[in-house]
């Protein structure tokens, strides 16, 4: 058995972050699969997703992170190409990667007591994101 549903957000631009565990947990939900998985996977090249405990102090620390391991800057290629101001996103976006894999159990969500499923603004400016949530299995 297979089901698709989409999460929409609207994001205030780079570092951004939202908590999607209820939206894709209630997914799962509708879906009827008790034993499987379900694949999260942010539709577009300057936003991830994945998880993370989402508490205050990691929400600013994960943004703060990626600026210092791929800082903003005028002189990626990317920018030399578009001149858009977000050569860095589509960077920080592709190391965490557009998509998550999380098993079911039981028809719920196999996460941590602290692991909360996120997506993350990476772009410049605010966005309309889409999330496409897969959920597979019996």
């Amino acid at each position: 058995m297979s089901f698709q549903k989409q999460i929409s957000l609207n994001t205030k631009g780079h570092g951004d972050m939202h908590d999607i565990t209820d939206q894709v947990a209630t997914a799962v939900n509708s879906s009827g699969v008790k034993t499987g998985i379900v694949n999260v996977f942010n539709m577009g090249s300057t936003a991830a997703v994945g998880t993370i405990e989402f508490e205050p102090g990691l929400r600013g620390d994960m943004p703060a992170i990626l600026d210092r391991l791929i800082p903003p800057s005028r002189n990626y290629g990317h920018e030399q190409t578009w001149h858009d101001g977000n050569g860095h996103s589509h960077m920080q976006a592709t190391l965490l990667g557009p998509s998550l894999t999380v098993p079911i159990a039981d028809g719920k969500l196999v996460l941590g007591t602290w692991q909360q499923v996120f997506h993350l603004e990476c772009d410049v400016r605010g966005r309309q994101r889409t999330v496409l949530v897969t959920v597979v299995g019996d």
